[in-house]
């Protein structure tokens, strides 16, 4: 297999949208990669790690990764079996006008931090736009407007968040992002993953909550639901869907996926003409 599959699903004159698989057989830094423009990246599949500097950050699907023009950073894959991303890049014009200037570098078109945390509506508008692209049933225009949508809430005051909290905390929950992800049909109670981690209990809930602005079940919650956002063309038995990734019956994986999304997975599904 190649390390990368790139797939251009949408290029217009003020956006680009790309799927991009990764294999993920690097298990240890690459060498040093950069991206030529403003890139908005958002995980749907597996997990990475993307060092900038001294900065590291999880890349998993409850995260955009924003990524700018010439500035150097490294790639690893510390859990197996790769990962796959929905990369949009706009217009310069587009993004000065769609995205907060407090986010931007004065006078660029660089973000000032490298990740941001997206709440489900804006995982169900990257799941929407990517599967109407496959599929053939969005027109341009409806695409467009799809991807902006997108965009402006993974970026919005209220729909987003900056991880809080000193580097150290934040090290700390990457490394219980990483467990939780390495196994997302685990069904992991508090004390197995602050073992894995290496702190108490209380501990990790306490500094999980002050960096990423959820409760840790939560945060694991949406891991697996983005999951089945992923996986429900592939299935017509969706109590199989459920069950594979942990959820304790139909309803049980019914109700989260219906609270996160407003429908059910079976109603998603259909909207999109999936099965």
């Amino acid at each position: 297999m190649l390390q990368f599959s790139v797939s251009k699903l949408l290029d217009s004159e003020i956006v680009l949208v790309r799927d991009v698989v990764c294999s993920g057989e690097c298990r240890h830094r690459s060498g040093e990669e950069c991206a030529l423009a403003t890139h908005l990246v958002f995980p749907y599949r597996g997990i990475f790690m993307r060092h900038l500097g001294r900065d590291d950050a999880v890349a998993e699907s409850n995260q955009v990764l924003l990524f700018n023009p010439h500035e150097g950073y490294q790639v690893s894959h510390p859990v197996p079996g790769g990962d796959a991303c929905l990369d949009i890049r706009l217009s310069d014009d587009t993004l000065h006008e769609l995205v907060p200037p407090e986010l931007l570098r004065r006078g660029t078109s660089a973000f000032r931090m490298q990740r941001r945390r997206i709440d489900p509506r804006a995982q169900a508008l990257a799941a929407l736009l990517r599967h109407s692209l496959q599929r053939g049933v969005a027109e341009p225009l409806e695409a467009e407007t799809l991807a902006l949508t997108l965009v402006r809430r993974a970026l919005g005051e209220r729909t987003s968040h900056t991880a809080g909290a000193s580097a150290g905390r934040r090290k700390l929950v990457d490394r219980a992002k990483l467990v939780m992800a390495s196994d997302l049909a685990q069904r992991w109670t508090l004390a197995e993953i602050a073992r894995e981690v290496g702190v108490s209990p209380v501990y990790l809930t306490q500094v999980f909550a002050q960096v990423e602005a959820v409760p840790l079940y939560r945060y694991h919650l949406r891991l697996r639901l983005a999951r089945a956002l992923d996986l429900l063309g592939d299935y017509d038995d969706l109590t199989q869907l459920g069950l594979e990734l942990g959820f304790s019956s139909h309803s049980h994986f019914s109700a989260a996926f219906r609270q996160a999304y407003g429908r059910t997975p079976a109603e998603f599904q259909r909207s999109l003409d999936l099965r």
